[in-house]
């Protein structure tokens, strides 16, 4: 009997996501920046990224259904690290080119089983998880091929608001995504305002 991936949300209890073509639009800026190295001037390579405020909203909502959230990716980059701060998640990792194994040090970490984990990707580096996991899930501009095992594919592309389609998504399944929605712009709702307010990596 196949599942249907509302079925599979429902049981969600931690997202993870990509980074680069999930949480972005998959453009890479790469800045020479002037330093002094022994007395020459010289150059050094500084990589920055472009981020959509509505994903950041998105890890609020999933917060405040209970859900937990986290980044697996192939490159290691500062921006990275500055955003995951900013939006306080549980799961940072960087540098993993096999993203099942940091999925392995997720479960046992959290206790969590494999189908309640659902994974937010969009290139061929993805297919391992999101072949194990609950809810494989592939933003519009996902490859095809990642598209074509994917329990769901979102709406907007990476970058342009796919994470939080993401999520909403999930939350929409479990039947609490009015709920967040309201505790979210609730003014008299102590938690929310706390959750994502970024300083920019200050």
């Amino acid at each position: 009997m196949t599942v249907s991936a509302q079925d599979r949300a429902r049981k969600i209890k931690i997202v993870l996501f990509d980074v680069d073509g999930v949480f972005t639009d998959g453009g890479i800026w790469i800045i020479p920046v002037p330093v002094v190295v022994d007395g020459t001037l010289t150059s050094k390579a500084v990589e920055a990224k472009g981020y959509n405020a509505h994903d950041g909203t998105a890890i609020s909502l999933a917060r405040l259904g209970g859900l937990k959230c986290g980044i697996i990716t192939k490159r290691i980059s500062e921006t990275v690290a500055l955003r995951a701060r900013d939006l306080k998640l549980e799961f940072v990792y960087q540098g993993k080119a096999f993203k099942m194994q940091a999925v392995r040090e997720i479960m046992a970490q959290s206790g969590v089983a494999l189908d309640e984990i659902a994974y937010v990707g969009d290139d061929v580096i993805d297919l391992p998880v999101m072949r194990e996991c609950g809810l494989a899930i592939a933003v519009a501009n996902a490859r095809e091929r990642v598209k074509a095992e994917a329990h769901y594919v979102t709406p907007n592309r990476g970058g342009q608001g796919g994470a939080r389609d993401a999520v909403e998504f999930i939350l929409e399944a479990q039947g609490t995504l009015d709920k967040c929605i309201d505790a979210y712009i609730d003014e008299d709702n102590p938690i929310s305002p706390s959750m994502d307010i970024g300083k920019g990596g200050v």
